[in-house]
C-alpha cells in the first residue's frame, strides 16, 4: 500500500496547486458581476483567463492521477488523503496571498495531518489484478505476484 502513497500525494500536491492557480486567476479577473452581461460570455472569460485556464487542467492532472491510485487502493484508504491539500493550500495562501493562519486553522490542519498519519498506517489492501488472478487460476505456479 505504501508504494502507492507518492501517487496519492501527487494527488493532493496537483489538487492544492489547482486552488492557488484558481485563486490567483480570480483575483486577476476582480469581483465577479453578471449585471448586464451574457452570462455565457462572462463564464466563457472566466474559464479562459490564463490562471483559471491552467488551475482546471492542473485538476484534470489531479483527477487523473486519483483514478490511477482509485485503481490499485481502497478508497477509504486514498480519499483521506485528499484532505492534505486543505493543509497545502493554507500554507500557500498564507505565503503568496497574505492570508491569515490563525490559532483555530493550525490546530485544524495539525488534527488533519494527524488523522492522514493514522490512516497511513492503518494501511489498506491493493485491488487484485483480474488479469493474475486469472492466471495464477490456471497456472497457479507461473503467475507473476500481484502486486
Amino acid at each position: 500500500m505504501t508504494k502507492y502513497i507518492p501517487f496519492i500525494l501527487f494527488t493532493v500536491l496537483t489538487n492544492a496547486a489547482a486552488q492557488v492557480m484558481l485563486k490567483y486567476g480570480m483575483m486577476q479577473l476582480g469581483a465577479l458581476s453578471f449585471a448586464g452581461v451574457n452570462p455565457i460570455l462572462k463564464i466563457l472569460q472566466i474559464v479562459f483567463s490564463p490562471w483559471v485556464f491552467l488551475g482546471l487542467c492542473t485538476f484534470v492532472i489531479s483527477m487523473a492521477s486519483h483514478l490511477f491510485v482509485l485503481s490499485k487502493v481502497d478508497l477509504s484508504f486514498a480519499y483521506p488523503f485528499l484532505s492534505l491539500a486543505y493543509v497545502v493550500v493554507a500554507i500557500f495562501a498564507y505565503f503568496l496571498f497574505k492570508e491569515e493562519v490563525n490559532a483555530m486553522r493550525i490546530i485544524g490542519i495539525a488534527l488533519i495531518c494527524g488523522g492522514t498519519i493514522f490512516i497511513a498506517q492503518s494501511g489498506g489492501s491493493a485491488h487484485a489484478d483480474p488479469a493474475i488472478d486469472a492466471v495464477k487460476a490456471v497456472a497457479p505456479d507461473t503467475a507473476p505476484e500481484n502486486s
